[in-house]
Formats: C-alpha cells, sequence, structure tokens
C-alpha cells in the first residue's frame, strides 16, 4: 500500500526577492504567487486527491485555497504545520541579523541544530513539532494521495526525514515559491522521493 504525499510551496511572497525569515509573520503572496499555485493546480488536476491540508499562515492559505478549489475539496489549516519561528529576528535578512546579533548569530551558526533564536525555535523544535502531525495525516489516509501547501523550512525538514538526511543537511534542499515535490510512504516505512522541487 502507498500513500502519496503531493508536497508543496506556497507562492511568492511580497518581499520574497529581499531573503527575510518571515517565520510566523503573517505575509501575504503577490500576483505571481497566486500564478504559481494556479500552474500547481493545473499540474494536481487529474490526480485522485482526498485531502488537502495547509498551516494556517496567509501564504499557506491562499494557496490551499486556489488548489483545494480546483480538485473539488475544502482544505484543513494546521497551526502546527507553519513555518519555523525565528523569534525577535522575524523580518530581518541574515545581513540584518548578524550586524544587530552578531553573538547570537554566530551561536547559531555554529549549532544550527539546537540553536534557538531569542523567542524562537531550533531546528530540533522544528522536527519535533511537525514530524508527528505529518505521521498522524500519513496513517490517516492510508493508500491515498494528499496535497500539503506548506513552507520552505517545513518542506525541508519533511524530506530530509523522507530522505534519512542528518538534520543539519536540510539547507541542501532547494525549494522555490510554489516547488512541488511527491513523496510515496509504503506500508513497511519506507519514503521514497519521487520528485523533488519540481
Amino acid at each position: 500500500m502507498v500513500t502519496r504525499i503531493y508536497l508543496m510551496r506556497h507562492g511568492e511572497v511580497a518581499n520574497g526577492g529581499e531573503k527575510r525569515y518571515n517565520g510566523h509573520i503573517d505575509i501575504d503572496i503577490t500576483a505571481r504567487g497566486e500564478e504559481q499555485m494556479h500552474r500547481l493546480a493545473r499540474m494536481l488536476a487529474g490526480n485522485p486527491i482526498t485531502a488537502v491540508y495547509s498551516s494556517d499562515l496567509i501564504r499557506s492559505v491562499k494557496g490551499a485555497t486556489i488548489i483545494s478549489g480546483s480538485l473539488g475539496l475544502s482544505f484543513t489549516p494546521l497551526r502546527e504545520l507553519r513555518e519555523r519561528s525565528v523569534g525577535k529576528w522575524e523580518g530581518l535578512t541574515a545581513e540584518e541579523i548578524k550586524a544587530r546579533f552578531p553573538e547570537e548569530y554566530r551561536a547559531w551558526r555554529s549549532d544550527l541544530l539546537n540553536y534557538r533564536p531569542p523567542c524562537g525555535e531550533c531546528l530540533m523544535d522544528v522536527q519535533n513539532r511537525i514530524l508527528p502531525v505529518y505521521r498522524t495525516l500519513i496513517t490517516s489516509h492510508p493508500g491515498e494521495e494528499m496535497a500539503l501547501l506548506l513552507h520552505g523550512g517545513v518542506n525541508r525538514v519533511i524530506l530530509a526525514d523522507a530522505f534519512g538526511m542528518p538534520l543539519p543537511n536540510l539547507f541542501r534542499i532547494d525549494q522555490s515559491f510554489g516547488a512541488l515535490n511527491i513523496i510515496d510512504h509504503y506500508d513497511d516505512g519506507m519514503a521514497v522521493v519521487k520528485l523533488l522541487n519540481g
């Protein structure tokens, strides 16, 4: 038995070209981001998808609304599937973080797995928040096909797990705005990534 996941990233956001850490900031997608979501909807057309999930942030919800509407389904937004919180660094670029929080920035770069930005999450926190929910969704839809409209960081955690990749290496996985990944989960626990950043 195979459970197929269409794992997608939301469309381009208003400050997408600035490479800011938006985290839990509820920033909207652009007109180009909406076009990217319509492209994904066309790519998914004709597949026997039975459920659609998203995070509860507007950039994810907007995409899920477009995709679920094209499939004739409703969708379920889940707060647990939000992007990683970087706390007081949200809205800043890496250069701005380095300038304003030099010691914290050095600590973060030296321990990506365990360092928590002020009032934020470390990678282990994100993994421990995301993967149990993701696995529950898989077991709740055995043998079905499911669409998830999430975030770059969240997708990388899920993909790193599917690849059996050490978590600090997840930044080696590219996730463009509007990316599509396909992961097949077998009932013996094996995961096979069929498409990456499509």
